[in-house]
This record gives C-alpha cells, structure tokens and sequence, in this order.
C-alpha cells in the first residue's frame, strides 16, 4: 500500500508524512490544539507513569519466584517474559495509530488511557489470585504443578503487557500533544515521566522487599495461596489503587479537545488526506517507516543498540549478584543474599534515577545539547556493563572462607547499581522526545511515531532474551558475555549519537501562539 502523501502548495510536490520540512506548515482548524497548558496537566499526566512502574517493579522483583511457586520450571520461566516485547511491538503502534486518528467526544489520547488502566486492574487481579482460581477449578494443593493456576496465570500476564502498552503510549503521546509543539516543554514533560517512573520503582521495590504486607490485608491468605503468595496479592493490591487513583485524577482534570479528522478543505483535506483516512494500520506503518526521514532513522538506530546494551542487565542484574558477584547457586543461601544485595541495587538505582530525571533538562544545557548528553551517558552505560568483569574478577580472587565476596566488592557491586540510574534517566526521557520533537517537524502523528520508536525498544528486547542464555552457554555459562555484548553495543551507540544524530531544532513559539500573534 501507498504511505500517505501531503501536497506542497508552493511546487505541487507531494511530501512524505515523514519527510522533514524546513517550514512546517500550521495544523488544519479541525486538529486538536490546546491552549497552554498549566505546569500540573502535564505533572498529572506524568505521575500516571508511578502507578505503571510500580506494576513493573513488582513483576520483576517477584514474579519469577511466584511462577516457579505454579509449577513452571526455571527454564521455561523466561519465555513467558516475551509476552512483553511481543505485544510492545504489535499494541503499541497499533494503540498510537488509532489515538492519533480517535475521533471520541472525550479526547484522542484519554479513552486508550482509561481502557488500559481497567485491563491493568483486571489482569492484576487474575494473576494475584491465579492460585485460588487454579484450586476453584480443581487443582490440587498438594501438587507441585498446578495447569489450572498456570493457565490463568498466563492469560492474566499476556492482558498485562497489552494493557501496559495501551497506557505508555498514549500517555507520552499526550504529553507531546499537551507541550503543543514546544521542543523545551517536551523534553521537560518526558523528564517528568522519567521521574514519576523512578518514584514508581522505588514504591513497588519498597512493597515487594516487605514480607509482612499479608497482615494488612489478612484475606489475602488462603489454603492455595501461602504466605509469599498473599504478599504478593497485597503488593497488586496497592498497584491497582495507585494506578486507578492517579488515573483518574489526570482524566479528570485533564482536557482534550475532541478530534474531528481532516477538514476536506484543508492540507490533509485532498485526495491524498482522504486516502489517509482510509488507510488500514499495517499500510500507515509500513508506510511510515519506508518514508522515515533520516533523523528517525538516526534515532531508531540509537535507540536500538543502546537497548541491546541495557536489556541484558534489566534480565540478569540480580542473577549477576547472586552468581557472579556472591558465588552462589540458584537455591543455596549465597545465591539468595547476592539477590537480596541485587534488589538493593536496584533500590539505589531507582533514587538515583529519580534524582538524574529532574536534572535532565540543565545538564543537556550544560553539556551543550541533549544528542551529547545522550551519547555522554551510553559510553557510561558502556563503561558500568565493562566493569561487570572487573567485578566479577575481584569478587573471585577476594571471595572468603563463607564464601561471599569482600566488603569492598559489595559496594563496587552496588556502586555500580547506582551509577547506572545516570544513563536510565536519559533512556527513559530523551529518545521519546526527540521522537515526538522529530515527529512534529514533519507534521506526523505522535502516536504512530512514538509506536514506531518503540519497535526500536522491543525487537533487542527480543533477540536478547532469546540468544543471551546460548550465547552465555558457549563461553561457558554465567552473564558475564552479554554484558560484554551490551558494552560494545552502548558505546557504538554512543559514537553514533554524537556524530550522527541530528540535534532537535530550537524551542520556537507554537504555531498556535504565531497565529494568535500575528491575529493581534
């Protein structure tokens, strides 16, 4: 199919939707323009990122371990993870294509943001109590697998990953659509995504390491559903109130202006605009990445090594510890304390994160553009991933009489853990907006162009979680070979970012605010 093709009135060319255009021309009266928005619309809109990354933290400090608990076997445990990457890269451009073209009285982003919110709540629901349902249709107690609770265990987790990817999309689209244009505000508006994700990472941490929360909500334990089961259902529990909380409070005082399509009269109005109109989603996204203009490809390009970088770590970090770093075996009591220490790694990382979120905005200043800062942080990444055999090195040569390793090597261990919340504060901020800058100089669809960026995101996610384990085999097991991998993949990342990828235009008024100028 045929990407869709706007026509340049001056010479009668017809452009891409993605070629980029030195004067954009204003938006047709009948898009969505928002008058500016307060400095709380987009802070609400934001913080709906906490309610989410809670969610993740929980499933990856505890859900390996509760799956186990089901009955599925260490080595199956890590397909299930696919459900993630997998419906990243098929929901969230679908979510983003439709959003961009929702015509709904109550807003284009905010019924995709209420439908994934409920999904969340729902499939929450289906895995905590997956073992009480398993046993309410017949699965014996005394068995260590258990099908029935498996069974609703997966379709719970495969409506999570969808559901999550409904909300993440639309809600760093709307954050574009709320920074009307302003490349300043947008990069500040994802900052402030980036943070409200570290909160949430800190909180859901926080939850999962407490092993008393079965007391609050006493319920929560049953015949099926032992102690480390029933915290597991108090931490969704808090997950699902947060996340509906914040919702609602950012639908609530949030507005949209409806979408109503293009005016017939207008740019997208001709026969090409009509076309679009009609165009299904897969010819839209296979459209859109034939005419991908050279700075999203740029982008994209970055974006996808420097996922190949940070992927094996988000996999193995605290595998790493308990393994590497401890010197133990999975079930034996090293093993454990290295996963406990790991955890608290990712505590540190998480407040780290947090902190380096707010400074995003000053530090691409101070370093002389957000492309530097961005490529600056992947040789940090590439550097913390190298030091993982440093690491290791030291942990063996130092290891005691017990067993665990030195004191020193704990905190470099952990050290480590921290510096990292440094270059995840800019992957989660700077490459969505650059996108959504990149995007609106060509007169795209944030949803789309947010959902094309996130194959970016999602296709390492799954080369790496299906080649790591036989790669790491032929060098004889252990995770020290895809760090390795990751390193040299963050700093060509980082070279191609600084002497590649093209710097975002300066913070120019809105095309709104020229209009209503030059009215005046």
């Amino acid at each position: 199919m045929e990407a869709d093709h706007r026509v340049n009135e001056e010479n009668g060319k017809a452009l891409s939707s993605f070629q980029v255009q030195s004067q954009p021309p204003p938006p047709p009266l009948s898009q969505p323009s928002s008058p500016p928005q307060p400095v709380r619309n987009l802070i609400m809109v934001a913080a709906i990122a906490a309610g989410i990354q809670f969610g993740w933290a929980l499933q990856l400090s505890l859900l390996t371990p509760y799956v186990q608990l089901l009955g599925i076997s260490h080595k199956l445990a890590p397909i299930i993870w696919l459900c993630g990457p997998i419906s990243g890269m098929l929901v969230q451009p679908m979510v983003g294509y439709y959003s961009d073209n929702c015509t709904s009285r109550f807003g284009r982003r905010r019924p995709f943001i209420a439908a994934g919110a409920s999904l969340v709540a729902i499939a929450v629901v289906l895995i905590g109590f997956a073992a009480d349902l398993g046993h309410l249709c017949g699965d014996t107690l005394g068995k260590t697998s258990k099908p029935r609770a498996i069974a609703v265990f997966i379709v719970g987790f495969a409506i999570l990953d969808v559901a999550n990817n409904m909300l993440q999309g639309p809600c760093r689209a709307l954050l574009a659509d709320l920074s009307d244009g302003n490349a300043r505000k947008t990069r500040m508006s994802y900052a402030g995504y980036s943070f409200f994700m570290a909160v949430g990472n800190v909180l859901g941490y926080a939850a999962g390491s407490y092993s008393k929360l079965y007391k609050l909500f006493p319920f929560t334990q049953t015949k099926a559903c032992d102690i480390y089961c029933a915290n597991l259902k108090g931490c969704f529990i808090i997950s699902i109130a947060l996340l509906l909380t914040l919702t609602i409070l950012a639908l609530t005082f949030v507005r949209e202006k409806p979408f109503s399509g293009p005016d017939p009269g207008s740019a997208d109005g001709t026969e090409s605009g009509k076309h679009h109109a009609k165009i299904p989603f897969f010819g839209e996204i296979f459209g859109a990445l034939k005419d991908l203009p050279r700075p999203m490809w740029i982008l994209l390009v970055v974006t996808c090594l420097n996922w190949i970088g940070w992927f094996p770590f988000f996999l193995f970090d605290t595998d790493w510890m308990g393994r590497e770093v401890y010197g133990g075996k999975v079930g034996d009591s090293l093993y454990d304390r290295g996963v406990h220490a790991g955890a608290l790694g990712l505590m540190l990382n998480s407040v780290v994160l947090g902190f380096a979120s707010v400074g995003v905005e000053h530090s691409a200043r101070v370093i002389g553009g957000v492309k530097r800062l961005w490529g600056v942080v992947n040789f940090i990444l590439a550097a913390c991933l190298a030091f993982t055999v440093l690491i290791t090195k030291l942990a063996d040569s130092t290891r005691r009489a017990n067993g665990s390793p030195a004191e020193g090597v704990k905190v470099g261990s952990l050290a480590l853990f921290s510096v990292l919340g440094v270059p995840l504060a800019v992957t989660y901020s700077i490459p969505f907006a650059l996108a959504s800058i990149f995007s609106t100089d060509v007169g795209s669809g944030q949803g789309l162009s947010l959902g094309v960026l996130n194959l970016a995101i999602v296709v390492p996610q799954m080369l790496v979680s299906l080649l790591s384990g036989q790669f790491d085999a032929l060098f004889g097991g252990g995770n020290i070979p895809a760090f390795v991998v990751g390193a040299v993949a963050a700093a060509i990342s980082g070279i191609i970012a600084l002497t590649k990828l093209p710097s975002p235009p300066a913070d120019v008024p809105s095309h709104k605010t020229q209009a209503i100028a030059a009215f005046h």
